[in-house]
C-alpha cells in the first residue's frame, strides 16, 4: 500500500505549500524596497541608512542564526521549525508598520531575519526527503520560484498598498497574511523520513557542526559555488532594493506613458510615480526571474545526471551573457529598452538557483542537508543581503554631488563586476564537482 506522503499528489501539495511560505518569506523581505520612497520622505532618512535598513540589519541576525537553527532542524522538526520562523517573521513584518524613526524601523527589520533565519534550510532538507535524486533539481527550482513571486508582489503590493494606503498599512498587511498561513503549513506539512530517497547506505544518525565543517572543508566546489552565488546575490539582493527608486528617479515622468495600455480600474485616478514602478518592476522580476529559475533546474536535470560540471558551468555561462543586457540596461534612455534588457538580465541572474541549490544536497549526506545548507545561506546573504544595497547606496550617496538623481543609475553600473567575479569562482569550481559528489 502506498505511504499517503510519498503519493504524487501529497509531493506536489508539498511544493505547492512550501512555495507559498517562500513567497511570503521574499514579499515580507523584499517589501521594503519599493516602500523605500515613502519611508524616505516621511522619516528623512539618507541613502546609507535606508540600504542598512534592507540590508545589513536584515542579514545580521538571518545569517548569524540559520546555522544553528539548521543544526536543530537535523535533528528535530522541520515542519515545527519553519512554522514558528513563518510566524515571528510576519509579526516583526507587521510591527515595521508602528516604527516611528529609524531605529525602530531597523530593530523591527533585525526582528523579520530572526524569523526568517529558520524558513530555508529546512524547507531545502525537506524537498531533498520528498524528491529522488533525478528530480532535485526541478523541485528546488520550483521551490525557488518562492524568489521572483515573493519579490514581484512585495513590489506589487507595496507599491499598490501604498497608493491607497500608506507605507505602514501595507507592512501591516502582508504581516497578517503570513500569519494566517502559518497553522494552515504547520496542519497539512507531515515530517518525512530523513533519506528516505538516498539508499541503504545513507547516513541519518545526527551530525555536529565539526563533523559538517570537516566534510566541507574536504570539498573545495562548495565553497567555491558559495562564494560564486554570494558575489552574484551582491548585485541581485541590491537590485531587487534599488532598482524601484532607479526607475522613479530616472524615469518617473515616463512611467505612466509606458503604462497607457492599462485598465483604468488598476491605476487610481491620483496614482504616483510609485506605482507604476513597482508595476514596472514587478513583471520584470516575476516573468524573467521565474523562467531563469526553471531554465536552470531543467538544464541540470538534463546535463547533471551526466557531467557533474553542468551544475557549476550553467551559472556561469548565464552570468557572462547576462554583462551586455546589464550595462545596455542601466544606460539605454528608452524605458523600453530598459524593460526588455532587465527582463533578460533577471532570467540569467537567477539561473544558479537550482543548479547550485540541487548540488548542495549531493555533496553531504542527507543528516548533514539542513547545515551544510546553512552555512551556504551564512556566506550568500551575509555577503549578498549586508553589503549589496548598502554598497549601491553609499556610492549613490557619494555620487549625488555630481550626478544628482541619476547618481543611482552609476552606482548600480559598477556591480556589473560582480557577475564576472561570480562567473569566475563557478568556471574554478566546474572540474572539481565530480570528485566532491557524495555519490562518487
Amino acid at each position: 500500500m502506498t505511504n499517503q506522503t510519498t503519493t504524487p499528489a501529497y509531493r506536489a501539495y508539498i511544493l505547492f505549500i512550501l512555495v507559498v511560505v517562500y513567497t511570503f518569506n521574499f514579499i515580507d523581505r523584499q517589501i521594503v524596497g519599493i516602500l523605500a520612497v515613502p519611508i524616505k520622505a516621511e522619516l528623512g532618512l539618507t541613502d546609507i541608512q535606508l540600504s542598512l535598513m534592507g540590508g545589513l540589519a536584515f542579514a545580521l541576525f538571518y545569517t548569524f542564526l540559520g546555522i544553528p537553527i539548521a543544526m536543530l532542524a537535523d535533528r528535530k522538526s522541520r515542519v515545527w521549525i519553519m512554522t514558528v520562523a513563518l510566524t515571528v517573521w510576519s509579526a516583526m513584518t507587521a510591527a515595521c508598520g508602528f516604527a516611528q524613526n529609524f531605529l525602530q524601523l531597523f530593530f523591527a527589520r533585525l526582528g523579520v531575519g530572526v524569523g526568517e533565519a529558520g524558513g530555508v534550510a529546512p524547507a531545502y532538507s525537506l524537498i531533498a526527503d520528498y524528491f529522488p535524486q533525478e528530480k532535485r533539481a526541478r523541485a528546488l527550482s520550483i521551490y525557488s520560484f518562492g524568489i521572483p513571486v515573493g519579490s514581484a508582489l512585495g513590489i506589487l503590493l507595496g507599491g499598490v498598498l501604498t497608493s491607497y494606503l500608506d507605507w505602514r498599512a501595507a507592512f501591516m498587511i502582508v504581516g497578517l497574511m503570513g500569519l494566517l498561513i502559518a497553522p494552515v503549513f504547520r496542519l497539512t506539512v507531515r515530517e518525512p523520513v530523513r533519506g528516505g530517497l538516498d539508499g541503504k547506505n545513507a547516513v541519518t544518525t545526527p551530525a555536529s557542526i565539526g563533523d559538517v565543517v570537516r566534510t566541507l572543508t574536504r570539498k573545495p566546489s562548495f565553497w567555491g559555488m558559495s562564494l560564486g552565488a554570494a558575489s552574484s546575490s551582491m548585485m541581485g539582493y541590491g537590485l531587487i532594493f534599488w532598482l524601484p527608486s532607479f526607475f522613479v528617479r530616472s524615469f518617473g515622468t515616463e512611467l505612466p506613458e509606458f503604462f497607457s495600455w492599462m485598465p483604468a480600474f488598476l491605476i487610481p485616478a491620483n496614482a504616483s510615480e510609485l506605482l507604476y514602478a513597482s508595476y514596472f518592476y514587478a513583471t520584470i522580476l516575476l516573468t524573467g526571474g521565474t523562467a531563469g529559475i526553471w531554465l536552470g533546474g531543467v538544464f541540470a536535470d538534463k546535463y547533471g545526471a551526466d557531467k557533474k560540471a553542468a551544475y557549476a558551468l550553467i551559472p556561469a555561462i548565464a552570468f557572462l551573457i547576462t554583462i551586455p543586457f546589464f550595462v545596455v540596461g542601466v544606460l539605454a534612455s528608452s524605458l523600453w529598452v530598459v524593460f526588455f534588457s532587465f527582463l533578460v538580465l533577471q532570467a540569467l541572474s537567477l539561473v544558479w538557483l537550482g543548479p547550485v541549490i540541487s548540488a548542495f544536497q549531493h555533496l553531504v549526506q542527507p543528516n548533514m542537508r539542513a547545515t551544510a545548507s546553512a552555512i551556504f545561506l551564512f556566506i550568500n546573504n551575509l555577503i549578498g543581503i549586508g553589503l549589496g544595497s548598502l554598497a549601491i547606496g553609499a556610492l549613490s550617496d557619494g555620487l549625488n554631488a555630481r550626478y544628482g538623481d541619476e547618481s543611482l543609475r552609476y552606482a548600480i553600473l559598477s556591480g556589473i563586476v560582480f557577475y564576472i567575479i561570480a562567473a569566475a569562482f563557478f568556471l574554478w569550481v566546474s572540474p572539481l564537482l565530480k570528485r566532491d559528489w557524495q555519490d562518487a
